[in-house]
């Protein structure tokens, strides 16, 4: 989440975005932000549910029913009876008023202050709250209702998060607009305000309804007319069969698995709010590599990462399992219980669907080792380890991996079988999987050796990840982690080597073969990468445009020319989308220092500092940028204010000791 106070309207600020501004005008006509095709309407759920009474039915009362909801006080399940709850000597009250739900606590200034209750998030094992903090802003709250304990507590208890600092609930990134809505919502749009810093936020339907994730629904509705009265239906462009601007009756898993992906992945993203229905996953958004701290080296996870990439690890994406072979995508709960859920495919009998599936019996004794219905039975206990987030929320690993105690001992990663038998170890742990499973494949070499020692600025992987990004039998997420971990170490030659990614299948390997290419000399990186301006997938568009900024060029063709202001408008537009977010104005920083305008730089930087005063990198910038200006004075100004916010970091203490 992101606070909007931002004032990005300003001159210097835009000036060092002035390298896009012819960019701007082809993009406008060559590569719009909108649809080619104007999509349909959204009509909303109800003018589903009489059509589709059950999956109306089944979706009612689920996750994405309730993701957000009015705060009334049959949505509220927070005890609001004037309870206080203290957390680092803030003492917050939850109150109510005949309907009308009230929290005080500290503001963006520390002041205590009363707010209404403006919004209700999720359901169960948790509840959460936002309110409004000023005309149109929502900001989330960090102490939710602990639904099954019945009690409020805080999401970092162990963390002091004054007013000011970034991580305050009224901070950029707990901001609802921003970081939040859009997976909670339908159709949301962010409609942040440059000049302003204000948000004007809308969405057809709170809550994630059926055109979520089927999409605008008026052209179905046409369709379903049309059939009734026995008439033809002419389908409008761009729309599948039945009117949808996704069309999951293909039975393309890919098409599915992306939907999904959308709300449930870590990301970044492209667009100012949901993007349509249909919508190619890299072309809303940059997904997140397996770098530390999100994953362990071996891909385990470790932040709050969802599932998406977890599971592009697994061999059932490989196989092309899709999430609703496993889960109802209506009541977005399992189709079985327990072990159930994965033998339905994984046992003697197999499932047709799947035909390499190795026919075996898994849920018996002679399999896991376990007593029958104990919790080390259980398929998931060893295959999809369970991490807590948000303080109670358990969700577990979708890679579906075999445990590994020998990666536990060699780099540290956790593993299914110590996280139950601590007191025994690693290395207790895998003497009995050497007994019990004395010719296994897993062992042996595994990419976490090499990301582990990435991951600690090791040198001499190189090799060894040029290795990985080439092999076949690698995910792709895996194989662009190692692309993005060499890069900073690359050399011209495994540029060249890996040269042929460029032309990767998988989007997420061309966009980290393009950004590994600046180490080439300058005429082979732009020769190699000019294709890619026009690549298929935005991501890929925008990591070329980015590479390109600094290109030693005079003039290209025209056809390439158009392809680079394309490009460059995309980009553009994607910072634009994200302006309210500080990580966006160290990019913007980092641009106007490409261009050489320094006013500019010291513009971005400032405001991405204003956004969060946490954020050392621009503070940094901003002391040096002012010292290289000569401006030693200045320097000195700009670092105290660092050091009054951030005392005791290390980076700025190092800066003071080099300042005259």
């Amino acid at each position: 989440m992101m606070d909007p106070a931002t004032r990005l309207g300003t001159a210097p600020l835009w000036l060092a975005c002035a390298w896009l501004a012819g960019a701007l005008a082809v993009a406008a006509q060559d590569q719009p932000e909108s649809p080619a095709v104007e999509p349909p309407a959204y009509v909303g759920t109800m003018a589903c549910a009489e059509c589709h009474t059950a999956e109306f039915e089944s979706w009612t009362g689920s996750h994405h029913d309730l993701a957000w909801t009015e705060p009334t006080a049959e949505n509220i399940l927070g005890d609001f009876d004037d309870v206080t709850f203290e957390h680092q000597g803030v003492t917050t009250t939850f109150s109510r008023e005949g309907d009308q739900f009230f929290i005080e606590s500290d503001g963006p200034d520390g002041a205590l202050t009363r707010w209404p209750v403006a919004g209700v998030i999720g359901i169960t094992p948790l509840q959460q709250y936002f309110v409004e903090t000023e005309p149109g802003r929502m900001q989330s709250f960090d102490i939710p209702w602990d639904v099954i304990e019945n009690r409020w507590y805080h999401m970092y208890p162990e963390e002091h998060l004054p007013a000011g600092d970034g991580f305050h609930w009224t901070g950029p990134y707990k901001n609802w607009n921003a970081r939040c809505a859009e997976c909670h919502a339908t159709d949301f749009q962010r409609n942040y305000d440059l000049q302003t810093g204000s948000y004007a936020s809308t969405a057809s339907e709170i809550g994630v309804g059926c055109e979520a994730c089927h999409g605008p629904g008026s052209a179905h509705l046409d369709w379903a007319a049309a059939v009734d009265a026995g008439t033809e239906f002419e389908v409008p462009p761009a729309l599948s069969p039945t009117g949808f601007t996704v069309d999951y009756a293909a039975s393309d898993a890919e098409t599915e698995m992306q939907q999904c992906a959308s709300c449930h992945s870590r990301r970044g993203t492209y667009l100012g709010g949901s993007p349509l229905p249909g919508t190619p996953f890299h072309d809303a958004y940059r997904l997140s590599t397996l770098r530390d701290p999100l994953y362990h080296a071996d891909g385990q996870i470790r932040d709050e990462v969802y599932a998406y990439g977890s599971f592009l690890q697994s061999k059932m994406y490989a196989a092309g399992v899709q999430c609703s072979d496993c889960h109802d995508v209506h009541s977005a709960t399992h189709y079985n219980e327990g072990n159930d859920v994965c033998a339905t495919c994984h046992s003697p009998a197999g499932n047709s669907d799947f035909p390499t599936l190795k026919l075996a019996e898994y849920d018996s004794p002679e399999h896991h080792f376990h007593p029958e219905d104990s919790e080390g039975a259980q398929c998931v206990s060893c295959h999809m380890i369970e991490r807590v987030y948000m303080g109670v929320d358990g969700r577990h690993d979708h890679s579906f991996r075999v445990p590994r105690p020998d990666l536990t001992i060699a780099v540290g990663t956790p593993n299914a079988c110590t996280d139950c038998h601590a007191e025994e170890g690693p290395y207790w742990a895998q003497e009995e999987l050497d007994k019990r499973f004395p010719n296994s494949a897993y062992r042996g070499d595994h990419f976490a050796l090499a990301f582990d020692a990435a991951f600690k600025g090791e040198a001499g992987m190189g090799d060894t990840l040029v290795s990985i990004a080439l092999s076949p039998s690698m995910p792709g997420i895996v194989r662009a982690t190692a692309l993005e971990l060499l890069a900073p170490q690359a050399t011209p030659e495994q540029a060249e080597q890996l040269a042929l990614l460029l032309e990767d299948a998988d989007p997420m390997v061309r966009t980290h073969a393009v950004s590994l290419q600046r180490v080439a000399a300058p005429t082979d990186m732009v020769v190699r990468i000019l294709p890619r301006l026009s690549d298929e997938s935005r991501s890929v568009r925008i990591a070329a445009a980015r590479e390109m900024l600094a290109a030693p060029i005079a003039h290209l063709p025209d056809a390439n020319a158009r392809a680079l202001a394309g490009a460059m408008g995309e980009w553009q537009s994607s910072l634009a989308n994200t302006a309210d977010f500080p990580e966006t104005q160290l990019v913007l920083g980092g641009i106007a220092l490409t261009t050489r305008n320094l006013e500019g730089a010291i513009s971005a930087f400032g405001e991405a500092t204003r956004l969060d005063p946490q954020l050392v990198a621009a503070w940094s910038m901003l002391v040096r940028l002012r010292a290289a200006s000569g401006d030693e004075d200045g320097a000195r100004e700009v670092l105290t204010e660092a050091l009054s916010l951030n005392p005791e970091d290390p980076t700025l203490l190092g800066l003071e000791a080099q300042l005259p």
